[in-house]
């Protein structure tokens, strides 16, 4: 038996500054060293960081209520692309044509201006202190809390990157939409994640939209990946996502709700898997298999994702390992 590792949480997603960027604190990538994090890695040099950036957060998830899934979404693919390290926000320099920004699997990312408002509120209070690669992972939480979810303790201290990685290392590092549950496992293996926080960093679906350019694809072979799919739920999937192109301007600019609270952070996206309507193919797979079946049956059963006893260690075992 599985021991409850907790869940519906984990994240999808993070942002890029371009102006503000010179402003970070930087540091090689080589030397970014995640056994230097703390609790009160700040609290000297910026005392009232995680007050600030709440402040700054709050007001913009008032006027934009697909804010956090934007936030989440930054966070995980900085972090997914050679570690927490503020890379995406890096915009590409003269000699360097293709960065990881330009990477198809980076579409629609979003938000970035949000994290360069919040690193030029705290240069005022703490100049030249606070990396933006923290900022990243602090927005993300603040993203958590704001949509229903808990408000967790996360480790401080990353450094930031001087240099972005290429499209092709954001191509293989980041996960396709047409992936299926083994090789999301195999990817999250890499990084030393076990089947528990694999199946609880699909949780970040739970807030959020998915384009129907990622959504097309599933209808090629409906055979192999359709077969668990809620007939009706194919039938409105089709109406909202009809089959153009999937590299159409009508398809990235349409979209469907991630689950049926979208803008809520619970875990209605497992019991959404559990019946057959997930957007993507990981979606409705991450269910059918015999381990995973048995940890997403006990995810449906908590009601209130900040019932979940051991989800800040969880959110803070994938943050530390990313």
């Amino acid at each position: 038996m599985m021991k409850p590792k907790s869940i519906a949480a984990a994240f999808a997603s993070w942002f890029v500054i371009i102006s503000l960027l010179c402003s970070c604190i930087s540091g090689d990538q080589n030397e970014t060293n995640y056994e230097g994090l703390s609790y009160n890695y700040y609290e000297k040099t910026c005392p009232r960081l995680e007050e600030i950036v709440r402040s700054s957060i709050s007001p913009m998830f008032a006027l934009d209520p697909t804010a956090p899934a934007a936030l989440l979404r930054l966070m995980f693919h900085d972090c997914q692309v050679q570690g927490c390290d503020a890379s995406i926000l890096i915009e590409p320099s003269g000699d360097q044509q293709f960065t990881e920004l330009d990477s198809a699997k980076n579409f629609g990312i979003r938000k970035r201006e949000l994290i360069g408002s919040i690193k030029t509120s705290l240069e005022v209070e703490c100049p030249q202190q606070v990396s933006c690669s923290d900022l990243i992972i602090l927005a993300a939480r603040e993203a958590v809390a704001l949509t229903g979810g808990p408000l967790i303790a996360v480790p401080l201290g990353r450094k930031d990157s001087l240099s972005t990685p290429s499209k092709h290392v954001a191509d293989s590092e980041l996960p396709p939409s047409t992936a299926d549950v083994d090789s999301i496992l195999n990817l999250f293996a890499g990084i030393d994640m076990t089947i528990e926080e694999s199946v609880a960093i699909m949780g970040s679906h739970s807030i959020g939209v998915t384009h129907c350019n990622n959504v097309l694809s599933r209808f090629d072979n409906e055979n192999a990946t359709n077969a668990n799919m809620d007939p009706r739920f194919q039938t409105f999937l089709r109406v909202v996502c009809p089959e153009f192109s999937p590299t159409s301007k009508t398809a990235e600019a349409t979209f469907v709700p991630n689950d049926q609270t979208s803008l809520i952070f619970d875990t209605a996206y497992y019991d959404d898997s559990i019946a057959g309507r997930g957007n993507l193919r990981i979606d409705s797979e991450i269910e059918w298999t015999h381990a995973h079946a048995r940890l997403s049956k006990r995810l449906r059963l908590i009601r209130t994702v900040s019932s979940v006893p051991s989800l800040p260690r969880l959110l803070n075992c994938l943050l530390t390992k990313c």
